[in-house]
This record gives structure tokens, C-alpha cells and sequence, in this order.
């Protein structure tokens, strides 16, 4: 490799090591110091271990900590189960293409307003209670279950596993989409193994390296999740994250030092939770492998197959029944229960309210567009400059690129907050783009890798062969090929940022408002409407990017019937 090619595919590696890396170990030091009772701006200069011992002195803790730990594993073992289960018993059947097409607009819900709502179907007054009541519950009033906020935090996990099911099954459905994998289906079959038996022994060991990261990806979300919790999850006490969050809010500026050691019990907790995880990978590989190779076909599977497909129909009629009621109450003038339906619906209540939320609604915008932008086009620059110096992505670049979704958000995000306060740039559109940007990018990259690495290299080299240009080359023949997946990861990253809580919430400081901090704010207050039309604003913009990415390819290449062909 010449010089010159290493400079061409270093700039934009180290972009990507400066975007990513730089945020996340800056926010990790600074986490850590006040941590142990060092920092200066408030005046505390000495290293001290203070804050620790006022942490595990906090009524509650214990309790907080172990929620994190069992409800997002919890919640990610049983979406990888259901991904799995379903993805084996149909995978490649019309069933399997059918369900796949609700499932990945899915992925575009963001996290609060799935949440939303979920209580609102779940609740005690929500709408399964009032489709049963009062005829067949004798409930003229709702009942004095709790539901939401119990104490285990089952609510909290259904949120989770409804939410994060969609990202695994496609993370599967790409791992899917490899060298004879259906030849070795047909090879199953033709062998009389059943469809569950071929695919955990045959195809699972070939993809599971490549699902392994996103699983892990999901732990660390669920373990530290924020927005989710203080919808659904218990508040007497509150997962760890929500709580730590509390302490960096209060106006004591003292529990400041006490959240950043709360930080890094969020870090150890999470890290347990992803030992725990490989220790039962490993553990279920080693009590597995005698069944694996014992040649048994499992040739009737009907009733396995079947329970998957249940519990994959009930989680997208727990999403689209969620969705549908999100708009139901926005409009909603008056719903009392136990009416399965509103008494009267107020189209122009909604156009005040959205008037009202017009601002945040701007403010998630400029912040969406500017973030899908900006890591589109890094991760365009990354995939074309390795390729012009013949490398492909390492797996030292694919860790740096996880590295941050590997991370739970609120163990660097203090650090990072008070490194921009020291700065000056707390609450600025510009930090806040940052902060997003953290969390943008992996999916970008992650979004894009994979179809630029099957773009078909015989379309370059014969437009090398007749002296275009490599820049020609990129705008006048890949960028076209790949227009429909370059639109469908503008999409994926405008639909992440969108979804960006805590890091809106912590930069931003108040002053950069969105619909998803609204929206989170407002599920707690007392109004319905207001917090399902928030959380209806926040799908606008996912739902306005992944239509952009189906409509302008089909309009640009409408004239061009091999790319319609190769689309199809």
C-alpha cells in the first residue's frame, strides 16, 4: 500500500476514532475523578472516597442495582429466544416475509413511545381492561391492580422486549443473508431433520458469531436504560440509571459526586450482566453439544414452531395496538372508562397541541437531519476510502464502532457532561449534535457496511478500465447503485437520534428541548393526550425518512429496469 492510499483511508478512520473513541474515554475520566471526590469546579480537590461511601449508605441500592441487572437481561434473553425460535421455525416461508415486513418499521418506534403506548394498553384503565369490562369483569371503575411500576419491573420488561425484538430479528435476518445458508436448509430436509433441529444445529453455529454483537449491544442498553424505566419500571425503588439520574439533576450539587460513583456501579452492573451472558453461552454450548451431534431429526416440531409464531404475532400486535391508541388519545377529547373507545374525538385539540409542540418538534428535527447527515456521510467517506486502499472494515474498527452501544450511556455520559460544562458549551445545539452522534454512528456504519461490502466491485473496475476517476466512480456509479440503502441509513440514524434521551437531556441541559425529553416528561404528569401526542410526534420523523428512502429510489430509477429488477 503507497503512502498516499494510507493517508486516504487513515482521515477518515481517525474521524471515526475521534468522533467515537474521544467522547466516550473523555466521558469516562470524567465520570471517574468525581467519582472518588475530584472536582475542582465545585471545589473539591482532593481524592477522597466520600462519594462512595455516601453511595452505599443510599437506602435502596441494592435493590436498584439488582432491577438493572434482572430486568435487562432478562428482557434481552427473551428477545433473542423469540427472534430465534421464530426465525427457525419460518424462516424463508411467506409467513417469515410477511411478518418481516411489519417488523422492520418497528425499529423506528423510538423507546419512549413505544413505552407510552404500551401503559396505555396495559394499565389498569388501558385498553385490554376496558375491551373486558364491564361485561365480562364486572369493572365500572378500573381495578386497584398495579401494573405499571410494579415492583419486579415486569412492565418494564415487556417495554424492553417489544422494543428490542425488532432490532434483533433484523441483525438475524442480515446474518441470514449469507452463502448457502438456504442450500443448507435443503440439506436439512433432505437429511429429515425438522426445521427447528436444521436450523439450531446447521445454521445457528454459522450466524451467531454475527449476532453476538448486537445481543451484547442490547444488554447494555437494557441494563441502563433510562426513558423506559421511568415509564414502566418500579419507583419504590427505581432501577439504578433513572435514580442516578435523579442525583445529577439535584439541586445539591454534593450528589453530584455521589451520581458519578452511582456511574460506575452502572458500569459494574452491566458488565456483570454481559459476564452472566457469556457464561451461558458457554454454559448452554457445553450441555447442548451431545444433543447437537446426536443425529436425532426432531422431524415433528409443529407445536415449537407454532408457540413462536404466537409469541412473534403477539409482540407486533402489542406494537401496532400500542401505536394506534398513541394516535386514538391525541385525538381524544373525552375517554372514560370503562368505554372501550373515545366519547369524542377533537381534531382541533390535536392541532393546538401540535402547535404547542411545534418548537420541540423543529428542535428534533434540526437535531435528526444533522446527525443522519453528518454520519452518513462518515460512514460513505470510511467504506470508500478502505475500499480505494483495498482493506475491508477490521475487527479492531467494527470494536471502536460498537464500543459505545457496548457501553451503558449514563457511565460516560456525566463525565462528558461536565467536561462540555467546563467548556462552555453545555446546552448548545453543537454539543448536544455530538452527543448524538456518539450513539448515530455505530448504527450508520452498521446499517451500511453490509451492502456496500455486496455491491458488486465488476461496475468499478470497468469504469476504472475506461479512466473514470475514483471520485467518478463513487458519484456517478456506487452512490446510484446504493442510493436505496444510503436513504435507508439516513433513516435508521435520523430514527436513533430521535430516539436520544439522556444524552438530550444531560448536554442539552433544559435549554435543547425534543419531543422524546417532552414526551418522557409528560407520560408521568396527568394528561393522556398530551404525552400520546408527544410520543406521536416523535414517529413523524422515523416514519418521514423510511418513506423518503422507498419513494425517491423508485422515482430516480424509475426509467431503469435492471435497477428495479435488482431491487426486486
Amino acid at each position: 500500500m503507497t503512502i498516499r492510499q494510507k493517508r486516504i483511508v487513515d482521515v477518515p478512520t481517525l474521524l471515526v476514532i475521534a468522533l467515537l473513541g474521544g467522547p466516550v474515554l473523555a466521558g469516562l475520566a470524567g465520570t471517574a475523578l468525581p467519582a472518588f471526590g475530584y472536582l475542582p469546579v465545585l471545589g473539591h480537590e482532593t481524592v477522597s472516597l466520600e462519594p462512595m461511601r455516601r453511595l452505599f449508605e443510599t437506602p435502596g441500592l441494592a435493590r436498584s442495582a439488582a432491577l438493572s441487572f434482572s430486568t435487562g437481561l432478562a428482557a434481552s434473553l427473551a428477545s433473542l429466544a423469540i427472534v430465534l425460535v421464530f426465525t427457525a421455525g419460518w424462516s424463508g416461508t411467506r409467513t417469515f416475509r410477511r411478518l418481516a415486513r411489519f417488523l422492520s418499521p418497528l425499529l423506528s418506534v423510538p423507546h419512549a413511545a413505544a413505552a407510552i403506548g404500551l401503559a396505555f394498553l396495559i394499565a389498569p384503565s388501558g385498553f385490554l381492561v376496558r375491551l373486558a369490562s364491564p361485561w365480562a369483569t364486572g369493572w365500572t371503575r378500573p381495578p386497584d391492580v398495579l401494573i405499571l411500576n410494579d415492583p419486579f419491573g415486569v412492565a418494564m420488561t415487556l417495554g424492553l422486549v417489544a422494543k428490542e425484538v425488532p432490532f434483533l430479528f433484523l441483525m438475524t435476518l442480515a446474518a441470514l443473508n449469507r452463502p448457502h445458508i438456504h442450500d443448507t436448509y435443503r440439506a436439512g430436509a433432505s437429511l429429515g431433520y425438522g426445521r427447528l433441529a436444521t436450523f439450531f444445529k446447521l445454521i445457528l453455529p454459522q450466524i451467531y458469531p454475527l449476532i453476538r454483537l448486537p445481543m451484547l449491544a442490547v444488554i447494555a442498553y437494557a441494563t441502563s436504560v433510562v426513558d423506559v424505566a421511568e415509564i414502566l419500571g418500579p419507583a419504590t425503588p427505581s432501577p439504578l440509571a433513572p435514580r442516578l439520574v435523579g442525583w445529577m439533576n439535584d439541586p445539591d450539587l454534593s450528589r453530584r459526586l455521589m451520581a458519578s460513583a452511582g456511574a460506575l456501579l452502572q458500569l459494574a452492573v452491566t458488565t456483570a450482566a454481559l459476564l452472566a451472558y457469556l457464561g451461558l453461552e458457554r454454559l448452554t454450548v457445553r450441555l447442548l453439544r451431545s444433543r447437537l451431534s446426536s443425529g436425532h431429526r426432531h422431524a415433528h416440531d409443529t407445536s415449537g414452531r407454532l408457540a413462536g409464531l404466537f409469541v412473534m404475532l403477539a409482540v407486533i400486535a402489542a406494537m401496532g395496538l400500542s401505536l394506534v391508541l398513541l394516535g386514538l388519545w391525541s385525538l381524544a377529547r373525552s375517554w372514560w372508562f370503562p368505554a372501550a373507545l373515545p366519547q369524542h374525538l377533537d381534531v382541533m385539540r390535536f392541532a393546538d397541541m401540535a402547535v404547542m409542540g411545534a418548537p420541540a418538534l423543529w428542535a428534533t428535527l434540526a437535531l435528526a437531519v444533522s446527525a443522519a447527515g453528518v454520519a452518513t456521510a462518515v460512514t460513505l467517506w470510511l467504506l470508500e476510502a478502505r475500499d480505494a486502499a483495498g482493506r475491508t472494515t477490521s475487527a479492531r474498527l467494527k470494536a471502536l464502532v460498537f464500543l459505545p452501544l457496548l457501553l451503558p450511556q449514563i457511565g460516560f455520559l456525566f463525565g462528558l457532561q461536565m467536561l462540555f460544562l467546563h467548556a462552555g458549551l453545555t446546552g448548545t445545539f453543537a454539543a448536544v449534535l455530538l452527543a448524538h452522534l456518539v450513539f448515530v454512528l455505530p448504527y450508520a456504519v452498521l446499517a451500511l457496511s453490509d451492502p456496500w461490502a455486496r455491491l458488486d466491485p465488476r461496475y468499478g473496475k470497468a469504469a476504472a478500465s475506461l479512466g473514470a476517476s475514483r471520485a467518478r466512480i463513487f458519484w456517478r456509479i456506487r452512490l446510484p447503485l446504493l442510493l436505496r440503502p444510503v436513504l435507508v441509513t439516513f433513516a435508521v440514524a435520523a430514527a436513533v437520534s430521535v430516539g436520544q434521551y439522556l444524552p438530550t437531556l444531560m448536554i442539552g441541559a433544559g435549554r435543547i428541548v425534543t419531543v422524546t425529553t417532552e414526551s418522557v416528561a409528560l407520560a408521568s404528569g396527568g394528561s393522556r393526550q398530551a404525552a400520546a401526542l408527544y410520543a406521536l410526534l416523535q414517529l413523524l420523523i422515523p416514519l418521514g425518512g423510511f418513506v423518503l428512502a422507498a419513494l425517491v429510489p423508485a422515482l430516480v430509477h424509475r426509467n431503469r429496469v435492471a435497477m428495479r429488477l435488482e431491487r426486486g
